[in-house]
């Protein structure tokens, strides 16, 4: 699940990005309205979280905006206004959610689930291609019996193959998908993420499953196919 996180208070943002990150999740972090708008306008995501008092464009204004454009995503709004007077502003506005600051970190990836579970491209906790199964909550891969852990990012790795499975995807592709906007992968990065995957997945006999077509980037094969 792809997470656009706007947050002006870097102190708060940072740590926040890396909670959701350790959870699995793709997190775009921004720090301006402005900014986040451009994104929206450029990008589809799963979940919105969004604070209200923001530079240039308020989370507030951001989330009328977004669904006057009939976008439908769910937007959790994360901010220090906590009266109810204040909530129903944001849930007229448009938002499915509202959590009070400081969060707790535990309470706000919970509301990140049930949120996700809303969001028009969630197909459900478990993505399944063939008999292997990837459990998206609890970040393991079965099949055969066996059930390995994988690391967030082997996850993503993985989600992002099935979800494209027997499609021919560039190396441009999957590190847009993955990666976080403005970050730069090193140069090796995907090709060592591929191999830590087939490793994982050589563990339930899959390991052969990811393809490098030379040249050209990688693709999800099931023996099947």
């Amino acid at each position: 699940m792809r997470i656009l996180l706007v947050e002006d208070d870097s102190e708060q943002l940072e740590p926040l990005q890396g909670v959701l990150s350790e959870a699995g999740y793709i997190v775009d972090g921004v720090e301006d309205g402005e900014t986040a708008q451009w994104l929206l306008s450029k990008k589809e995501y799963d979940l919105l979280i969004l604070d209200w008092m923001l530079p240039t464009i308020s989370g507030l204004s951001l989330c009328h905006q977004y669904r006057l454009l009939g976008k439908t995503t769910p937007v959790l709004m994360l901010t220090a206004k906590d009266t109810t007077p204040d909530k129903v502003t944001a849930l007229d506005a448009g938002a499915d959610d509202y959590i009070v600051k400081p969060a707790d970190l535990v309470e706000l990836l919970a509301r990140v689930r049930a949120l996700g579970r809303r969001s028009p491209h969630w197909v459900g906790d478990i993505l399944s291609v063939a008999d292997l199964q990837l459990h998206l909550n609890y970040l393991t891969v079965e099949r055969n019996q066996k059930s390995v852990e994988l690391s967030p990012r082997e996850a993503q790795l993985l989600e992002y193959l099935i979800r494209h499975r027997n499609q021919i995807l560039t190396r441009e592709q999957i590190e847009e998908g993955l990666w976080q906007w403005g970050s730069e992968p090193e140069s090796n990065a995907l090709t060592v993420l591929v191999r830590k995957l087939r490793h994982r997945l050589q563990l339930v006999g899959a390991a052969d499953w990811i393809k490098t077509i030379y040249g050209m980037g990688y693709s999800l094969k099931t023996p099947e196919n």
